[in-house]
């Protein structure tokens, strides 16, 4: 009897093992959706009103009064504010690895610089073998200086055998109820209804999203085990411009895009000007001390057009990728 129950246990034991041997299998066949924003965010958008407009948040688990918040001066036009408390980031500030306005990145150190690069030419951001990020600056030269007012305004992305654009559409008076992002795969326009939270899925790439963060101009761009941006399409407005003198006119707002990157699996010898950052070697020779830390070396990160993958420090082959990862 002693060794019918061995047996028996034996039997029981292989069993288990066998189901979940299947279980880990169709668990990493199944790629769940990408977590969503935290739920207790809202999106700020003053706009066209006055610029200390403020979002009450309400704390339902307590009497306390709700607290006020409104968008940091760096970011007046969009930000996120996280209830309750009334903590308030920019929509680039978001995530670790981002880009603000003229274009200040945080590299994965956790350290803020400045890279100015030049008007009209495109610039390699992130390159590894799976993955290539060109951006596109625009900009406005102010002749008290020696160098360019600059923004990034597309981004070109290269994965597998696959283009993905991201840019803002130049224009003239800015309105915030009007979409000006452009998104297309592979030459292909990606069409998502102008609502928060609409959500496009690609059919050709596996685990490759568009949500809506906001009715217009704001998305989230994932693509499963690889990539993870926050983008939103923001104006120059008159009053920064006239602070800061950069010239905007009436035929131009000077559009431009806000980011926040999350990257998954880059390897060792990723390159660029925010990859670098991402190198276990990764050396911060800059100037944190100083109110604007500025990466130089632009010419090794210069790329003859948004897609292309010729900049000195590239390092794309194109690879195929196992995107079904979850986050």
């Amino acid at each position: 009897m002693a060794g019918r129950r061995t047996t028996s246990l034996v039997v029981v034991a292989a069993l288990v093992a066998v189901c979940a041997a299947a279980a880990s299998v169709a668990a990493q066949q199944t790629d769940p959706p990408p977590p969503p924003l935290p739920s207790n965010y809202h999106i700020m958008t003053p706009g066209k009103y006055k610029r200390d407009q403020q979002l009450a948040c309400k704390d339902d688990k307590t009497n306390k009064p709700s607290c006020s918040a409104k968008c940091n001066k760096r970011c007046p036009n969009q930000c996120i504010v996280l209830c309750p408390g009334c903590k308030t980031f920019c929509m680039c500030d978001f995530y670790p690895g981002v880009s603000c306005g003229d274009p200040r990145f945080t590299g994965a150190d956790g350290n803020n610089f400045y890279f100015h690069g030049k008007k009209d030419q495109d610039f390699c951001i992130l390159s590894d073998p799976n993955l290539h990020i060109n951006a596109h600056f625009i900009g406005k030269r102010n002749p008290a200086m020696s160098r360019d007012f600059t923004w990034i305004q597309a981004l070109g992305i290269r994965f597998a055998d696959h283009r993905l654009y991201m840019g803002a559409a130049k224009t003239a008076k800015w309105s915030n109820d009007v979409d000006r992002l452009e998104l297309a795969l592979d030459d292909e326009a990606v069409s998502i209804p102008a609502e928060a939270g609409a959500r496009w899925v690609s059919a050709a790439v596996p685990g490759l999203s568009v949500t809506r963060t906001t009715a217009a101009n704001g998305v989230r761009v994932q693509l499963a085990g690889v990539l993870d941006i926050i983008a939103s399409v923001v104006p120059i407005t008159e009053e920064d411009s006239r602070v800061h003198n950069y010239g905007v006119t009436d035929d131009d707002s000077l559009a431009h895009l806000d980011l926040g990157f999350k990257f998954y699996d880059l390897t060792d010898n990723v390159h660029g000007v925010l990859g670098q950052t991402y190198r276990s070697d990764y050396v911060n020779q800059l100037s944190v001390s100083a109110n604007m830390p500025i990466m130089g070396g632009a010419p090794k990160y210069v790329s003859s057009d948004i897609f292309a993958t010729d900049c000195a420090v590239a390092r794309f082959a194109g690879i195929s990728m196992v995107t079904a990862k979850a986050y």
